[in-house]
């Protein structure tokens, strides 16, 4: 059973213990898929003891869930420090910021998306889903500020485009994360308009 100590020293070694073995684990599972690979298997591919990685998580489910936590906490604590007054600013550096962060969590994302059937449904799953909605409101709403026309759809389009770079970014790819971003943003955001000129003489 998974024990967090009680002294601050002993608890940062652990928690960042942990955190590696969350990150390992979201590998294995994207290679392998979760439900083909057993914890054994699992503590097997990261070369520990069955025993130490319980140590660590109570079971596997609850290793998915953190699985999910790493992928989503982050993201929400970096996008809530966007500061750019001007709303189209703000959703072109958060857009980066998520392509950024889904590039860094492939595996994390690849196993949500071959899990996401599971996550829609139980009481377990609630502080998972509840992340999601937090960032899905929050994206929808910055949208409409950016004066997107239908902010719904384009929110439904950025999560399928943002979500799916998962899929095929390789790193040694024509485009950076950054100029990814970039061109989705331009999909959905209204083009500006031409500045006017002055009539002259």
């Amino acid at each position: 059973m998974a024990t967090r100590p009680t002294r601050p020293a002993q608890r940062a070694r652990y928690d960042a213990r942990r955190d590696d073995l969350v990150r390992g684990a979201a590998r294995v599972f994207a290679e392998r898929g979760y439900d083909q690979t057993s914890i054994p298997e699992l503590a097997e591919a990261l070369g520990l003891g069955t025993g130490s990685l319980y140590h660590y998580v109570p079971g596997k489910e609850q290793l998915l869930i953190a699985i999910c936590d790493q992928l989503m906490e982050p993201l929400l604590a970096r996008v809530a420090e966007l500061d750019q007054p001007d709303p189209a600013a703000r959703l072109r550096a958060l857009v980066r910021l998520w392509v950024a962060h889904v590039v860094e969590h492939r595996d994390h994302m690849l196993v949500f998306q071959q899990e996401r059937h599971v996550i829609e449904h139980g009481a377990q799953w609630k502080s998972v889903r509840t992340s999601r909605k937090r960032f899905d409101r929050l994206l929808e709403d910055l949208l409409g500020e950016a004066g997107v026309a239908d902010p719904q759809l384009a929110h439904w389009a950025l999560l399928g485009m943002v979500n799916h770079t998962a899929q095929w970014f390789r790193p040694r790819g024509s485009r950076t994360p950054q100029e990814i971003a970039d061109g989705y943003v331009d999909l959905v955001l209204p083009p500006t308009p031409p500045s006017v000129r002055p009539a002259g003489p």
